[in-house]
């Protein structure tokens, strides 16, 4: 017996003491899932970014009420200059102030000149907040209150309306709207699954079985992301992806090992054995093919962004949650329970694989040219993507944060938005409020004005207005001012720059990054100058996304070979697997450039006008996601070749097997997937959107044109080449001998 089958033995003799190890963890970690919404961060980090170091920097070093702010846009009111409209205003104010979480406020009220009053009616004001308590929760509470001050405010025909918008609440509501979106996706995922697995057994017995193992592995690894959350900190984002992967890889798993057992009991084995066999023969490939899924995740890790090394977590934690349940506890649950699972299902189906299959075999050639130019057509348009923040206005219309923007947007004062903060560090000897620091900042600041991008440039030299810092600032200025602009011990000073309103999102990165190029010129020997704010923040995440791809693809792509070389003892067989993997993603790609940068069908999902822009995160994360998911397709297929090749099949003969056993399996398997990250696509937010049409349509193609087009042709062709070095037995890869095996019960 190979390991595999002995391992397999085991864990069908004790299968109670299984179920019952299974059901104590389910009692132990599903309760903690509870609630784990709340202790999940809303906000994004770059790890060792600029933009981090800013805002580390504003929080630490000076004395700012703003070192944490949001924008409360405030309509229906009466203009601030009118008496009334200051009584009302200072009123709305006043309450806010009240709340623990605020540090400050500053408006019209504070204000000589307009810069807070929009050129056609309304206001603004910034709300300073806590740097030390969680935005979200920060946000609920502050929403609460401007909520019930707008019911009260809005009498007869006067509507007002208070919305929260900027940096965080924009932060903060796009991760719940992703979060929604996941919600959602479930309630439409779930009798759509249902359906299609009890078309592909033929009963709702075996339907059952592996959408619940896909939803007990996304049950455990959720509380076990809940006691993480005490441990370091999570983004929401966690919960989204352990819900997507653990339904489509729970089902995945389940369908192979539910299939092996049903065909062992076609063919007389008793529901012991039947367990055992499919235990032992599906159970290498299911761990194999984990461990290339797993692979992509690690990669993740590799990307100094918060979210998505929490995906990676999550997609850690739910994949091996999914194997451990497909080679333990169904295999215990079938050996239980597997009467009405096992009763034979149709033909049919069968039948239409295996003449389809030989057709791939007496023309390799054919099939290989005509998939070939397919993928390769839609892999060339892949070529035109565009890796960045698509412009215009995406941002979901429902969100609270967005209808801010867009009535910021109306008073011609969206620039408040893409605010940026400068923060100038003085060389030694040299403090802000000596003479040639005080220069520098005025240099600086000077530069930063004189870009048409930008609207209005604030420092404590343009306050005060001399050339010189005067001998009796200190004495004279408000204390609060000096806090604000200039840090503790005067070794730094803060420069705030507001872009113009005409200046696009895009176009602030780019002066964000002109910034960091030209900070050695417009400085000094010694002096440092450092860009934070939302558009520099927006800059860093996607050069760490960028930086860190190449070692990313390398690592999973080198993995992945390794992992197949050592699970198939080949050389040619890893190579193809990869080589087909590389299309995949890469036409999947093409469709997304097609369907968002073209416009093909734009009306079906959901958008009114072509985009200019894939979110930079996009790519990597289909990369990550998808190369695992397809190698499953690859594992399935390829061991049921070689087990027939071992039986002494030619190789011909052995891809015919391995396609009729395997065909149905493989699209059932990808039907399921691509409900589920089809679901994603009818959502509001642009990137899940994105991410769901991408991994859907990659499924899409494997299913139909690789896996079983592209590779069985090219196992035909390649012949024995296929097992070079040595032949298929010197590694008893899902061995075919079915037999019965004695199994005693504890």
């Amino acid at each position: 017996m190979t390991i595999w089958e002995r391992a397999a033995a085991a864990v069908v003799r004790r299968r109670r003491g299984v179920l019952a190890g299974w059901a104590l963890a389910a009692a132990a970690l599903i309760p903690a899932a509870r609630g784990v919404q709340d202790r999940l961060e809303t906000n994004v980090r770059v790890d060792g970014s600029e933009s981090a170091r800013v805002d580390s920097l504003l929080t630490s070093e000076f004395a700012t009420r703003f070192a944490r702010y949001a924008v409360l846009v405030v309509r229906g009111l009466p203009p601030a200059q009118s008496d009334s409209g200051r009584v009302l205003l200072k009123s709305v104010l006043n309450d806010i102030a009240a709340s623990p979480s605020v540090t400050g406020t500053l408006s019209a009220l504070d204000a000589t000149d307009s810069l807070f009053e929009g050129v056609s009616g309304g206001s603004y004001a910034i709300i300073g907040l806590d740097p030390s308590l969680r935005q979200d929760s920060t946000l609920t509470l502050l929403r609460a209150r401007t909520e019930a001050m707008a019911a009260r405010l809005s009498a007869g025909e006067r509507h007002v309306e208070l919305l929260w918008t900027g940096a965080g609440p924009l932060t903060v509501d796009l991760r719940r709207a992703s979060a929604d979106d996941v919600a959602r996706a479930e309630r439409r995922i779930l009798p759509v699954t249902l359906a299609l697995l009890v078309v592909a057994f033929g009963a709702i017995a075996a339907a059952i079985l592996p959408l619940a193992a896909g939803a007990l592995a996304i049950g455990i690894a959720t509380g076990v992301v809940a006691l993480l959350t005490h441990v370091f900190a999570l983004s929401v984002l966690v919960v989204n992806v352990t819900t997507m992967l653990g339904l489509g890889l729970g089902i995945d798993y389940a369908l192979l090992l539910v299939s092996r057992f049903r065909e062992a009991r076609t063919r007389g084995l008793d529901v012991a054995s039947a367990a055992t066999h499919a235990g032992a023969h599906a159970g290498e490939s299911i761990v194999l093919s984990g461990g290339t899924v797993m692979l992509g995740f690690v990669g993740l890790l590799l990307v100094p962004l918060s979210d998505l090394r929490s995906i990676a977590v999550g997609g850690l934690l739910v994949t091996a949650l999914s194997v451990l349940a497909a080679t333990t506890l169904l295999p215990a649950v079938l050996a239980v329970w597997g009467g009405p699972v096992g009763r034979a299902r149709r033909k049919g189906r069968q039948h239409w694989w295996a003449r389809w299959s030989i057709r791939v075999v007496r023309r390799p050639v054919v099939v290989l040219a005509v998939s070939g130019l397919a993928v390769g057509a839609l892999a060339w348009q892949s070529t035109r993507l565009e890796r960045r923040m698509p412009s215009g206005d995406w941002l979901p219309p429902a969100m609270e944060s967005a209808r801010g923007v867009s009535a910021l947007r109306a008073m011609g004062r969206d620039g408040v938005i893409q605010a940026l903060r400068v923060v100038v560090e003085f060389p030694d000897g040299t403090t802000a409020l000596s003479p040639d620091g005080w220069r520098l900042t005025k240099r600086v600041a000077a530069h930063i004005a004189a870009d048409k991008r930008v609207a209005r440039v604030r420092s404590l030299p343009s306050i005060v207005g001399t050339a010189e810092p005067p001998p009796t600032l200190l004495a004279t200025a408000p204390g609060d001012m000096i806090a604000t602009f200039v840090g503790r011990g005067a070794r730094r000073a803060v420069i705030e720059v507001l872009p113009a309103s005409t200046t696009s999102p895009r176009d602030v990165m780019g002066l964000v990054r002109d910034l960091r190029r030209d900070a050695r010129r417009i400085g000094t020997a010694g002096a440092r100058i450092y860009v934070g704010g939302l558009p520099a923040f927006n800059v860093d995440y996607e050069q760490a996304i960028v930086g860190a791809t190449p070692r990313v693809v390398t690592l999973v792509v080198v993995g992945t070979l390794i992992a197949l070389m050592i699970g198939f003892r080949s050389v040619m067989i890893p190579l193809k697997a990869v080589a087909l993997n590389l299309a995949t993603v890469a036409a999947a790609f093409g469709m997304v450039v097609l369907a968002f940068q073209d416009g093909r069908g734009v009306a079906l999902l959901g958008l009114a006008a072509p985009l200019d822009g894939v979110f930079t995160a996009v790519p990597l994360l289909v990369f990550c996601i998808m190369f695992g998911l397809s190698m499953d397709y690859e594992v399935f297929l390829v061991a049921r070749v070689a087990e027939a090749h071992r039986r002494g099949l030619s190789s011909a003969a052995a891809v015919v097997e391995g396609v009729r056993r395997t065909g149905g399996l493989i699209t059932s398997a990808g039907l399921v997937m691509i409900a589920v990250f089809g679901a994603f696509v009818a959502g509001d937010f642009l990137l899940m959107k994105m991410l769901g049409f991408a991994l859907a349509s990659a499924v899409l193609l494997d299913i139909t044109l690789v896996r079983l087009a592209l590779g069985p042709a090219l196992l035909v062709l390649a012949g024995r080449w296929n097992w070079w070095p040595g032949p298929v037995r010197l590694r008893r890869f899902g061995a075919s001998v079915l037999r019965p095996v004695s199994v005693t019960p504890r």
